[in-house]
C-alpha cells in the first residue's frame, strides 16, 4: 500500500505518516500544508472525476513527484501500491460521515473485502459497534467505484494521482499525530516520535492506507508476541519505524534492528498468510537504504563550485576528502573549471553537512548549485520555509542562502516564474541580480582575493627591499627590526594560508604538494632571520647577516605567480564560454502584440512570446510567430551562412537576428535551452579525464616527494662542500646549504605538468563548440586522432535524409482503399521514409483508416493491425514481397523501395529518391587521404545502397545493405577485431543507438535544440559531414600541444632544479627569486593550449 499526506479536523498537518503492514511511521513535516476543505479522502470527488485524457498527462507529472517512502517502495519491487481496497475505505468514509460515524476504519483483508459487498443499509451499519462494523453501503461502494476505478487502472497509485494534482490524499481517516508533508524538498525523510504518540501499544484511531489485516482498536500487549498485529508495531521488511514508547518497552523492542539490515523480526506478524499483509511481507525488500533517525535515503547529484584550488595538489586533496565522506560516488573533479561533481546517499549526515566538512578539511571555499531543476533567487531576507505554505501549486522549496537571499525552487510546468514573483504571496517579490556562470564566478572571485593578497604582500616587500638593498646610513638593529615586523606580518597573514592548507592535505588527504614545499621553504628562510637577529641583538652576530628579504620577496613572488596564472587560466574560460550566449533580458509581448516591456529573462514561462530586434541574439529557443529575418547560427552551429526564418521556423537560443523583427513563442525556457544544453554537454567533457591525464597524475604525485629528497641531498652536499673544498665554518656552510636547498624547493613547479592535459582538453572542447563539433567525453578528443575507419550511415548522414516519392504503382483494383490503411499505418512513424510517403499521400487528398497495434521495427520497416489483417511496410526481404518485372524495375532505378502488404500478400510499391549531401564526396576523399578507410551500413535496398557508394568512391567490399541494428553493431564489432583498430560511427540517430554504443567513437548528427535526443561520444550540431575532419582534426592538434606541455614541463623542471641547487658552477638562483618559478614554468602551458582557439581545420 502506499502512504499518503494526512490531516486532521483542523486542517492542518502536524507530521507524516506511513503504515504498511501493522506498522506506523511517524516522519517529521518539512513545510505547513494548503487548506483542504473536504475531510474525505483529500477531495477525492476532483480526483475521481478526472477525464481518461488528464490521466496520461498526470502520469508523466506523478512521476516526478517522490510522495512517500511507501509508495516509493512498491515501484522498486515494480508493483502498484494501490488496489480496490483503497476505494474501499473511501466508500466507508463516505458512508460514514453521510450518518455522522467516525469509527475506526474497517478490515481490508480478502475476506472482509467480500463482506463489504453485501449491500447493508448506510444509517443501519452505523448504529453498529465499531469493532463490529462490516464496511460501507452498497450505494457508497458502487459511487466511490465509479469515480476512483478509472483512475486506479490507469496510473495503478491513486496517491501519486493526488500529489501530481498538488492535493494531500488520505486514503483514511486519521488523527493529527500522522500526517506527511506534501512536498518535501528534503531528500532524506527524517523520523522522529511524535508527543502524541499513544501511550499504549496499540491505541490510535486512524490510519494511512492500511490495506492490511485486521487492526483494531483496542488489543492486548500479549497479542503481540503470539504474533498477531498491533497498531504502533514495527513489522514490515518494507519500512522500519520508531516505535511508540510503550510498543518499545512492551512488546516490541526485540522488533528493531538495524537499519540496514531492513528487516524487523516476526515477534508481530499476522498468522493470515492468504492476507494482504502477508503477501508483502513475503515480497523480496527493495534496495532502499535507511536510517532509523534518518529515514530512506535518496540519491543525489551534487554540484560544486570550488573556490581556492591552485595546482593538481589541490585537486587531489579535494577527491580524497571527498572519498572519505560517507556516501560519496562517482566523484569528478576539475582545477581548471574550479568545480567538483559527485553523488551523495548517507544517512549519517546531509548534503549541507557533508559541503561544511570539506570546507573544513581541504580549507576551500564551496559553493553548491544545480544545473537541473528551475530556481528564482530573491532579494527577501523575510521570505522563508513558513511561507511556503501559503504559496501555489508548484512552488517546491523554499532556502536560505548564507547572502541573506532566499532560493524558490519551483516546476514551470504547474506556475510560471512571474505568477510566483508577482502574485504567489503577500507583496510582489524582488529578483536578486543574476549570478554569473558559478564556475566563472568563483573563477573571478578567486582571482580577485590573490590579487589583492598579492599588492598587500608587494607594499610589504618594497620597505624590506629597501631596507636590505639601499645604500643607507648604518643603522641595522633598526632595519633589521622593521624588516622582522613587516616580513612577519606576510608569513602570518599572506603566507597563513598555504600552512593551514599543507597541514589539512597531510591530515585529511595525506597528499603532499606544492603548498608545502612553500611552508617549508618560506619558513627556512624566515626562521634563520629571525634567530640571526636575535644573535645580532644579543651582540653575537652570524657571519652571514639576516635576510628577511629572501622570505618576503619569496611569497610575494609565489603571489604574484599565482595571480598571473589564475587571471590567464581565468581569461581563457571565459573565452570559451558558452552560456556567455545567453542574454539576460527580453521583450515580452503581451496582448494583441502591440504591448511590450522588458523582463528578466528569468521570468519567462511557458506560452510567452518574445520580440527579437534586429542584430540582437534570440533570447531562448522557440518557435516564429510572425516576422521574417535571417540569422546568424555559427555561434551554436559553426555555420557561416545566414538562415531564412519566417512563420513556423525554429529559433535557436544564441543565435544573432539579422534586419528583420521576429516574434518567437517560447517553447524552451532559458535553462534547457540549446544553449544550456550545449554547455552542460561541454562542461561534462571538461569534468572527464583522459587516458593521458593519468600520467600526469602519477607523476605529479611523486613529484614533491622527489623534490624533497633532492632537497635534502642538496642540503647534505653543500655543507659537506663549504666544509671540504671551500674550507668554511660548519655553521656558514649551513647558511650557504639553507639557500641552496630553499631555492631548490620553491623553483621546482609540479602546476605545469598537472596543466598539462586539462588545460588543453578545456580549450580543444569550446573550440569544438565553437565549430560545431560537441565533445560529450575527454576520451573522445584523445582518440579521435587515431581513427583508422569511419563507419557511415546512408540515410539522413550521407544523404539529406528528405526523401520524395518518384513512382508508385499498386497492385490491387481497389486501389483508394490500399492508401487510407497505408496512411494509417505509417503517419506516426517519424522515420524519413514513412514521412515520405505520409507527405505524399496527404498532397493526393488521401485520409487515413484506423489502424491498430502499430509497432516501429527498426531497421525493418512498420506493421499493425486493419480488421484483423496483417498491415506491413518495410523493405523487401522484411515484407517478403514476391519478385516480379514491375519491382525489379523499381529496384535497378537504385532507388530506396518500399513495400506495402496485406497479409503478406503485396500491395502497392514505392520509389523514393534522396540527395546525396553536396559535401559528402569530398569528406570522403580527404579521409581517403588521411589514410582513413570508410564503409557504409544501411537498412536500405543493395541496389540504392551500392548506387551511393559508387558516387563517392567507397569500395563496395565496405558495404553492407539491408542491415538491421543488430547487423550495423556486428559489423563495427568485425572491424574492432583488427588490432589497433579505433572505429567512428556517425548517423543521425534513427535506429543507430546500438551502432553508436558499440563504435569507439559514436558520432551524432543533429541540427540546432535536437543535440540532447542523444547518448553518443560526441555530437554533430549542425548536419555537416565536414565536422568530421574538424573532430580528427582538433583531437591531432590538441595531442601535439599535450606532448609539448608535457617536454616543457621535464625540461624547464630538470634545468630549474640544476640552476637553484648550483650544478652550473659561475650560475645560480638566489632563494630569493626562485618564486619567478611558477610563472615561467606555467605560463606557457596556458599560452600553448590558447592557441587552439585560432587554429584553422579543413571545413
Amino acid at each position: 500500500m502506499s502512504s499518503s499526506c494526512c490531516k486532521g479536523k483542523s486542517g492542518k498537518l502536524a507530521g507524516s505518516c506511513a503504515l504498511t503492514g501493522s506498522q506506523l511511521v511517524e516522519l517529521s513535516p518539512t513545510r505547513s500544508k494548503p487548506e483542504i476543505d473536504d475531510d474525505s479522502c483529500c477531495n477525492v470527488n476532483e480526483v475521481g472525476s478526472l477525464k481518461q485524457a488528464q490521466l496520461s498527462t498526470l502520469v508523466a507529472h506523478s512521476e516526478t513527484v517522490s510522495p512517500c517512502v511507501v509508495c516509493d517502495g512498491f515501484s522498486s519491487l515494480g508493483q502498484s501500491c494501490c488496489n480496490e481496497s483503497c476505494i474501499i475505505r473511501i466508500a466507508d468514509r463516505e458512508c460514514n460521515e453521510s450518518c455522522g460515524s467516525r469509527g475506526d476504519f474497517p478490515s481490508t483483508s480478502t475476506a472482509d473485502e467480500k463482506a463489504y459487498d453485501k449491500g447493508d443499509d448506510c444509517c443501519a451499519k452505523s448504529k453498529q459497534s465499531t469493532k463490529n462494523k462490516k464496511g460501507p453501503c452498497q450505494s457508497h461502494m458502487q459511487s466511490a467505484k465509479s469515480r476512483f476505478q478509472p483512475t486506479l487502472d490507469a496510473l495503478e497509485c491513486i496517491c501519486r494521482t493526488l500529489f501530481a494534482l498538488n492535493l494531500e490524499s488520505c486514503c483514511s481517516k486519521i488523527d493529527n499525530t500522522s500526517c506527511m508533508s506534501l512536498r518535501s524538498s528534503a531528500n532524506t525523510i527524517s523520523h522522529r516520535q511524535s508527543s502524541e504518540t499513544p501511550s499504549k501499544c496499540g491505541k490510535g484511531d486512524g490510519y494511512c492506507c492500511v490495506a492490511v489485516s485486521d487492526l483494531h482498536k483496542k488489543q492486548p500487549e500479549q497479542e503481540c508476541k503470539k504474533g498477531r498485529p498491533s497498531t504502533g508495531a514495527s513489522c514490515d521488511k518494507l519500512v522500519i519505524s520508531r516505535l511508540s514508547t510503550s510498543c518499545e518497552k512492551k512488546c516490541c523492542s526485540e522488533a528493531l534492528v538495524s537499519a540496514t539490515a531492513g528487516v524487523t523480526s516476526n515477534n508481530c506478524r499476522s498468522d493470515d498468510s492468504d492476507s494482504i499483509e502477508s503477501r508483502i511481507l513475503q515480497a523480496p525488500t527493495p534496495d532502499v537504504h535507511m536510517d532509523l533517525e534518518k529515514g530512506y535515503l535518496s540519491r543525489e547529484r551534487v554540484v560544486l563550485s570550488i573556490q581556492g584550488m591552485t595546482c593538481t595538489g589541490c585537486e587531489t586533496k579535494l577527491e580524497r576528502t571527498l572519498a572519505n565522506i560517507p556516501g560519496v560516488s562517482e566523484i569528478k573533479t576539475s582545477l581548471v573549471l574550479s568545480r567538483a561533481e559527485f553523488y551523495f546517499s548517507s544517512a549519517q549526515m546531509s548534503v549541507n553537512e557533508a559541503v561544511v566538512r570539506l570546507q573544513k578539511e581541504t580549507g576551500f571555499e564551496c559553493r553548491k548549485f544545480t544545473q537541473e531543476g528551475h530556481e528564482l533567487e530573491i532579494l527577501s531576507p523575510s521570505l522563508s520555509e513558513n511561507k511556503l505554505g501559503k504559496s501555489p501549486p508548484g512552488v517546491l522549496s523554499i532556502n536560505r542562502t548564507t547572502d541573506g537571499t532566499s532560493i524558490i525552487v519551483y516546476d514551470p510546468r504547474i506556475i510560471g516564474a512571474r505568477d510566483i514573483v508577482e502574485k504567489s504571496f503577500d507583496k510582489e517579490l524582488k529578483l536578486a541580480p543574476n549570478r554569473p556562470d558559478p564556475s566563472i564566478s568563483a573563477g573571478n572571485k578567486h582571482v580577485w582575493q590573490v590579487g589583492l593578497a598579492t599588492l598587500i604582500s608587494a607594499c610589504l616587500t618594497v620597505p624590506v627591499l629597501i631596507l636590505a638593498w639601499a645604500p643607507l646610513p648604518k643603522q641595522k638593529t633598526i632595519y633589521s627590526s622593521v624588516s622582522l615586523v613587516l616580513a612577519t606580518i606576510i608569513q602570518v597573514f599572506i603566507a597563513g594560508p598555504f600552512y593551514v592548507a599543507a597541514l589539512k592535505s597531510l591530515i585529511f588527504a595525506r597528499v603532499i604538494e606544492m603548498d608545502l614545499l612553500i611552508v617549508l621553504s618560506t619558513t627556512t628562510a624566515y626562521i634563520f632571520s629571525v634567530i640571526a637577529f636575535a644573535l645580532l641583538i644579543a651582540g653575537k652576530p652570524l657571519a652571514t647577516d639576516e635576510f628577511f628579504e629572501t622570505s618576503t620577496l619569496l611569497v610575494t613572488l609565489i603571489m604574484l605567480g599565482r595571480f598571473i596564472t589564475a587571471s590567464v587560466r581565468q581569461k581563457a574560460m571565459q573565452s570559451i564560454s558558452i552560456r556567455s550566449l545567453q542574454h539576460s533580458t527580453a521583450i515580452l509581448v503581451e496582448g494583441d502584440g502591440m504591448v511590450t516591456k522588458e523582463i528578466d529573462v528569468r521570468l519567462l514561462q511557458y506560452g510567452d512570446i518574445f520580440r527579437v530586434m534586429p542584430e540582437t541574439k534570440v533570447i531562448t529557443d522557440g518557435t516564429v510567430i510572425s516576422g521574417d529575418s535571417e540569422i546568424d547560427e555559427s555561434m551554436i552551429t559553426g555555420e557561416s551562412n545566414l538562415v531564412a526564418k519566417s512563420k513556423g521556423s525554429h529559433a535557436i537560443a544564441g543565435s544573432i537576428n539579422g534586419s528583420g523583427i521576429l516574434h518567437v513563442r517560447l517553447t524552451r525556457l532559458c535553462d534547457e535551452n540549446t544553449i544550456s544544453t550545449i554547455a552542460n554537454m561541454v562542461d561534462e567533457a571538461k569534468l572527464s579525464k583522459p587516458k593521458t591525464q593519468d600520467i600526469a597524475d602519477c607523476v605529479a604525485g611523486y613529484f614533491v616527494p622527489v623534490i624533497l629528497l633532492i632537497t635534502i641531498v642538496t642540503f647534505v652536499i653543500w655543507i659537506a662542500v663549504g666544509i671540504a673544498n671551500q674550507k668554511k665554518s660548519t655553521s656558514d656552510a649551513i647558511v650557504q646549504a639553507v639557500t641552496y636547498a630553499t631555492a631548490v624547493m620553491i623553483i621546482s613547479c609540479p602546476c605545469a605538468i598537472g596543466l598539462a592535459v586539462p588545460m588543453v582538453i578545456v580549450i580543444a572542447g569550446g573550440v569544438g563548440a565553437n565549430n560545431g563539433v560537441i565533445f560529450r567525453s575527454a576520451n573522445s578528443i584523445e582518440a579521435a586522432k587515431n581513427v583508422t575507419h569511419v563507419v557511415f550511415d546512408k540515410t539522413g548522414t550521407l544523404t539529406m535524409g528528405i526523401l520524395s516519392v518518384k513512382r508508385s504503382s499498386y497492385f490491387d483494383s481497389q486501389t483508394e482503399d490500399v492508401k487510407p490503411i497505408l496512411l494509417g499505418l505509417v503517419s506516426g512513424i517519424k522515420h524519413p521514409v514513412s514521412q515520405a510517403i505520409t507527405q505524399h499521400l496527404k498532397s493526393l487528398g488521401v485520409s487515413p483508416t484506423s489502424v491498430l497495434d502499430i509497432k516501429s521495427v527498426p531497421g525493418k520497416g512498420v506493421l499493425g493491425k486493419w480488421n484483423g489483417n496483417e498491415v506491413r511496410a518495410g523493405n523487401i526481404l522484411w515484407t517478403q514481397a514476391t519478385s516480379s518485372s514491375e519491382l525489379q524495375q523499381f529496384l535497378s532505378s537504385g532507388s530506396t523501395v518500399m513495400c506495402f502488404t496485406v497479409n503478406n500478400i503485396l500491395r502497392a510499391v514505392y520509389a523514393l529518391s534522396d540527395t546525396l549531401r553536396p559535401e559528402a564526396a569530398q569528406v570522403v576523399l580527404d579521409l581517403h587521404s588521411k589514410g582513413v578507410s570508410t564503409s557504409i551500413v544501411s537498412g536500405d535496398e543493395v541496389n540504392a545502397v551500392h548506387k551511393t557508394a559508387k558516387s563517392l568512391g567507397i569500395p563496395l567490399s565496405n558495404v553492407l545493405s539491408g542491415c538491421s541494428p543488430e547487423d550495423k553493431q556486428a559489423y563495427i564489432q568485425t572491424l574492432k577485431a583488427s588490432s589497433k583498430s579505433v572505429i567512428l560511427f556517425i548517423g543521425d540517430g534513427t535506429n543507430d543507438a546500438i551502432a553508436l554504443a558499440s563504435a569507439n567513437i559514436g558520432v551524432h548528427m543533429s541540427e540546432g535544440t535536437d543535440v540532447a535526443r542523444n547518448a553518443a561520444d560526441v555530437v554533430l550540431t549542425r548536419p555537416d559531414l565536414r565536422n568530421i575532419l574538424v573532430l580528427i582534426e582538433l583531437s591531432q592538434k590538441s595531442f601535439r600541444r599535450i606532448i609539448f606541455n608535457f617536454v616543457w614541463s621535464f625540461v624547464y623542471n630538470l634545468f630549474a632544479i640544476l640552476l637553484a641547487a648550483g650544478a652550473f658552477v659561475n650560475f645560480r638562483v638566489p632563494p630569493a627569486f626562485a618564486g619567478v618559478g611558477e610563472i615561467v614554468s606555467v605560463l606557457p602551458v596556458i599560452a600553448i593550449a590558447v592557441g587552439l582557439r585560432w587554429s584553422k581545420f579543413s571545413n
